[in-house]
């Protein structure tokens, strides 16, 4: 401690020195040249309250409390600094960003002691902390005890200081030993009417942007499922027909060069976040965004990563819950809880659910990739784990079976484990062990590793064990037992075979059933690819493939395309949807706006669609419309600047124009603004194409179509009998009427033609036709029936077909 003062004094000297140097040359300028000005402190005058202050905490033994007074120097607040603890314990603002080196500003604070212990006069300095050890006093006032004194300074801030922090407090002069003298080192004294006036906050550094403006999903194409953002480690997962897929932030290292366009390779320490998208067809997600999982701000803080989701759910305590589990990093897994598929997300526990003293864990090196499953009976299980195998184990054994993950049962709560974790002797093992069951049988996936040292070097793999990167199988009776004789062959080989050069490397999967069918997801870097070609960064985005079985229970192997799954129903437009609906895109973003979803609820996040500029689009496929069609399209939008308009088109980006928005209203303001639309009728892919002037145009929140009116019709039928007259066939007509309305009815057959010029409601008019043959072929009656109806006349053609008939 006195080490660390002594350390501080001579600091604190050497920048009273350049304070002086400072203050000496804004005395010599007579006009000192200001940037535009602007005030930069706020609630300097304390009548918000304490708002923006805090006591200075520079140093660990400073310290002090702040209180507001009504001894103001002006208005009716001013702040009170007691319980001092060092001579820099003062009212601290913090103006870091917000100052610029090489700038001119001017300080002024009014400030008073009153203590009646303290010396008659006292000096008061306003210093600058700028991190570390270097403070800077700014200017100073010494009033007499009892009356404010003014400090008004203006000083310049070095050309070479560092301002990335600046914090602004008030203090009296440094002492190494000041409660040796309280009264006169640590008086109280009240501040009022702080200000600090100059050049105003630079502009923020240009972040690289994060927009991807490929078409990353090809019109017509259903793999990757999203191309405007990236997901790794996709989980899917099954609740009230609808799936989710939860998966590794892979956007949030994002960062292509503004001229290249190339990103660093991918950062996986700095992923805190999962993203989470759903759908109801297979083809047309909805982007959720991020769930903020770990980190600082995190739901769980004391985490610092979160890869690998995994997601079930269940009932406890009589509550449906959901539970997310999620890797922090290599060295642990954890759990956060949901009340539904897209939270609210809280956190059960304060330190990670598997670590190094999970029993049975010992001697897996990597404690991620956890997996959920809960069985019929309600037991849950969880497995986990990965990497390097134990070098305790033979070098052929560390090779081929390196058990180097486990499975545990989990509590009740599912938030705790049970029991001792089991070994996985999965073949080749490398990591991302994930379980499903199909009738009595439990499947494990998993990805295998490519060898090297951590895996015995150089070994001979057993026959029809998977390769470097692929996605192996097992098949059990019984979810805590795996031994190697249940390896069961390769689920998918590596990504690479099906997606060409740049997009091999690891992989992580999961399988789900979903309305009778299974479904196997991975993660390729196919959209990566499209960005920047077959030198790729490692950016991932997630793919789904159907999965089949033998008859012995055994999978047929998955084959990766760009087609995809199929689309297992068309898209209901006639409702309120989020307009991050996408079926395929170009060149938009989207980003977390204030309130909740109007689609999924006001508890659910709400995205919108944005970074639209002229030639962007957003897509949806097959999109039922139906036989009478929409009438119009509805959009909640937000103006950016003038002139910018949406096209609905028929088919693609390029198609026919269905209806267009001019996108008008206050700028920054969102809006509800509408259009009619011709021919949007049966079941079409739609897209909404963007155009206007340069720079960004609108953003976009919902979407909505209203059904056209249903063509008007009449309640009228016709039918058509036979029977032999005479050793003729005689065909017979009969038109019902069973409308309100009387109709007008015009009969037409071969055989001749019968008009009728009122059929009265609840009538039916009949008439014969010889057709003086001995047989006749099938065939049909026209029938024409027209009628006013409010005033309009509505027409209805029937046809009444009638079979062959003989006679002879």
């Amino acid at each position: 401690m006195h080490e660390h003062g002594l350390t501080r004094s001579r600091f604190r000297i050497a920048a009273m020195a350049a304070a002086g140097v400072l203050l000496a040359a804004s005395l010599a300028v007579t006009a000192p040249v200001y940037a535009a000005e602007e005030e930069l402190i706020v609630n300097g005058g304390f009548e918000s309250g304490t708002q923006g202050w805090f006591a200075n905490n520079g140093n660990s033994t400073d310290g002090a409390t702040l209180t507001l007074t009504d001894d103001a120097f002006s208005g009716t607040s001013a702040l009170r600094a007691s319980a001092r603890q060092t001579t820099g314990s003062g009212p601290m603002h913090d103006l870091s960003g917000k100052l610029q080196a090489g700038q001119t500003y001017t300080v002024k604070a009014r400030v008073k002691y009153d203590n009646p212990n303290s010396p008659a006069t006292k000096q008061f300095f306003a210093t600058m902390h700028y991190g570390g050890f270097t403070y800077t006093n700014l200017g100073s006032v010494t009033p007499a005890r009892g009356e404010w004194g003014y400090i008004n300074s203006t000083f310049t801030i070095p050309e070479g200081q560092n301002t990335t922090t600046t914090r602004l407090f008030i203090e009296t002069p440094f002492n190494a030993n000041p409660s040796t003298a309280p009264d006169t080192h640590l008086m109280d004294f009240v501040v009022d009417d702080i200000s600090l006036v100059g050049a105003p906050p630079p502009p923020p550094p240009a972040a690289p942007s994060k927009t991807i403006e490929v078409a990353g999903k090809l019109p017509g194409e259903h793999n990757p499922l999203i191309g405007h953002k990236f997901g790794a480690d996709g989980y899917g997962f099954v609740h009230e027909g609808r799936v989710y897929m939860y998966m590794t932030n892979d956007t949030q290292g994002y960062a292509p060069n503004p001229s290249t366009g190339v990103s660093p390779q991918i950062n996986y320490g700095n992923i805190n976040q999962l993203t989470l998208i759903s759908t109801t067809d297979m083809v047309n997600w909805v982007d959720h965004g991020e769930i903020q999982v770990a980190g600082q701000n995190g739901i769980a803080p004391f985490t610092n990563n979160s890869w690998a989701p995994g997601i079930e759910k269940k009932v406890v305590n009589g509550e449906e819950k959901f539970f997310l589990y999620y890797a922090n990093g290599g060295g642990s897994s954890n759990v956060i809880t949901g009340d539904s598929p897209l939270g609210p997300w809280s956190s059960q526990r304060t330190s990670t659910l598997i670590n190094s003293s999970t029993p049975g864990a010992q001697g897996v090196q990597w404690l991620f990739d956890p997996a959920p499953f809960v069985d019929d009976d309600g037991q849950a299980y969880l497995w986990f784990g990965g990497g390097p195998a134990s070098t305790s184990f033979p070098a052929a054994e560390r090779f081929n079976n390196p058990k180097n993950i486990r499975v545990i049962e989990l509590g009740d709560d599912m938030v705790s484990t049970q029991g001792t974790a089991a070994v996985v002797d999965a073949p080749v093992a490398f990591e991302a062990a994930q379980v499903f069951k199909r009738g009595e049988k439990y499947y494990l996936s998993y990805s295998s590793h490519f060898g090297g040292n951590d895996f015995g070097g150089n070994q001979t793999r057993v026959p029809g064990y998977p390769g470097g990167g692929e996605i192996g199988y097992m098949i059990s009776d019984d979810p805590m037992s795996w031994p190697k004789e249940t390896y069961a062959g390769v689920m998918f080989p590596n990504q690479s075979q099906f997606f060409g050069a740049g997009t091999g490397g690891n992989n992580h999967q999961s399988v789900f059933e979903y309305e009778g069918k299974y479904y196997f997801t991975y993660h390729a870097p196919t959209l990566n690819k499209r960005i920047n070609g077959d030198t790729t960064q490692g950016y991932r985005s997630p793919h789904i493939q159907e999965l089949t079985f033998k008859e012995d229970g055994t999978v047929n192997q998955v084959v990766g395309d760009y087609a995809g799954v199929e689309q297992v129903r068309d898209f209901d437009p006639f409702r309120t949807f989020e307009a991050e609906t996408l079926g395929w895109s170009k060149g938009i973003a989207t980003a977390k706006i204030d309130g909740g979803s109007a689609e999924f609820g006001g508890t659910s996040p709400n995205l919108a669609v944005t970074d639209i500029d002229s030639g962007d689009y957003t897509a949806l496929s097959s999109v039922a419309f139906g036989d009478d069609g929409a009438a119009s399209v509805s959009v909640k939008v937000k103006p950016l600047q003038e002139g910018g308009e949406i096209q609905v088109r028929q088919g693609s980006a390029t198609g026919t124009v269905l209806g267009t928005i001019p996108v008008t209203g206050e700028v920054g303001q969102w809006t509800e603004l509408s259009a009619e639309l011709t021919g949007a009728t049966g079941t079409q892919d739609v897209f909404f194409t963007f155009a206007g002037p340069s720079g960004d145009l609108f953003e976009l929140d919902t979407w909505s179509f209203t059904a056209a009116d249903a063509a008007a019709s009449l309640d009228v039928t016709a039918a058509v009998t036979t029977r032999c007259l005479a050793g003729k066939v005689v065909t017979s007509v009969s038109v019902a009427n069973q409308d309100e309305v009387p109709v007008r009815a015009t009969i037409v057959t071969d055989f001749g033609t019968k008009t009728y010029a009122s059929i009265e409601p609840g009538k039916t008019a009949s008439t014969a036709f010889n057709t003086r043959s001995t047989s006749v072929v099938a065939g049909s009656a026209a029938v024409t029936a027209t009628a006013v109806v409010d005033g309009e006349t509505v027409e209805v053609e029937l046809d009444a077909s009638y079979g062959a008939r003989s006679c002879g």
